[in-house]
């Protein structure tokens, strides 16, 4: 298998995995969001050191521990992971799966946006075209629909930004490192949900419910580590343009479990709303594909 080949299956194992995971959430009723999300980071800690201990990887770790710059990078990008998986979880456990798609829909614009309001990049007429519609979709959905898409916005922000921080550490920490380090940070604030929750007065659920759920629930290290690390093995292999069209299977696989498979309200207004955001993606998609054929010619010109 070429390279190519296997990053592209990566990538997709990658958003397949994310695809399906609200119903994996849905499995671990009775345990709350916040327990739940306690648990992910702890057990994607342990997982990420089994992996360094197998893998022998502990030297890159400390040579990341010494350099305060990549540490606080790391830290910030624990934060901002923490928020999308916190927001995620809820929204998956409360019948909010649809909304959840539509911010991974808008993620990528918002990806494009950051670039040129934060890197200074200058971006194609087409890419604000879609940055356009994917605004009025979300003027649309709060206006006539009535209701703040706080779920889709606050995942969409989240995860646009943590890619930005992950674009400034760069190629200095390897994917088991970092999602190492990101989970070390967010160890106190697992630490103070499990304690609130223990406090409150259903209490920790783990390995009080059945031996399945316990297995479900011991599994959320696990759950969470593969994917990313799928993720940045076919990054590495993959054109970012492909990986632009790749990442829609996780947003539209989310959509059809919550409107079609879980029965979640789709009134006309939301409809609308989503059509558009839909428009603003077509237009984002086929800018990608004229760009790539047009970068294939200018290389076989070049060649000539």
């Amino acid at each position: 298998m070429s390279t190519k080949s296997a990053g592209t299956l990566y990538t997709i194992g990658a958003y397949l995995l994310w695809g399906v995971f609200p119903l994996y959430f849905l499995l671990l009723d009775p345990t709350g969001p916040f327990e739940v999300v306690a648990w992910r980071l702890l057990l994607t800690l342990v997982f990420c050191i089994l992996l360094l201990a197998v893998t022998r990887g502990w030297e890159k770790l400390r040579v990341i521990w010494r350099q305060p710059k990549l540490l606080a990078l790391t830290a910030l990008a624990g934060a901002l992971i923490y928020i999308n998986w916190q927001v995620f979880v809820i929204a998956a456990m409360s019948g909010h799966v649809v909304e959840t798609s539509l911010g991974y829909f808008i993620n990528p614009i918002f990806t494009v946006l950051l670039g040129v309001l934060v890197l200074h990049e200058r971006i194609r007429m087409a890419q604000w075209v879609a940055i356009g519609i994917a605004a009025v979709a979300v003027g649309v959905i709060i206006v006539a629909y009535g209701a703040f898409p706080w779920i889709a916005l606050s995942l969409t922000a989240s995860f646009g930004l943590y890619g930005l921080v992950k674009k400034k550490i760069g190629p200095s920490v390897d994917a088991v490192s970092g999602l190492t380090l990101e989970s070390f940070w967010m160890i106190p604030i697992a630490a103070v949900i499990l304690i609130v929750v223990a406090q409150d007065g259903h209490g920790i659920t783990m390995g009080t419910v059945s031996p399945l759920h316990t297995v479900l629930l011991s599994c959320a290290g696990i759950a969470t580590a593969v994917p990313l690390l799928l993720f940045a093995a076919g990054t590495r292999r993959v054109d970012l343009s492909l990986i632009g069209m790749i990442q829609f299977i996780t947003p539209i696989m989310q959509f059809l479990l919550g409107w079609a498979v879980l029965g979640e309200p789709m009134p006309a207004e939301r409809w609308i709303g989503f059509i558009l955001v839909w428009i603003a993606i077509a237009v984002f998609v086929v800018d990608l594909l004229v760009q790539k054929g047009r970068g294939r010619r200018e290389a076989a010109a070049e060649l000539v």
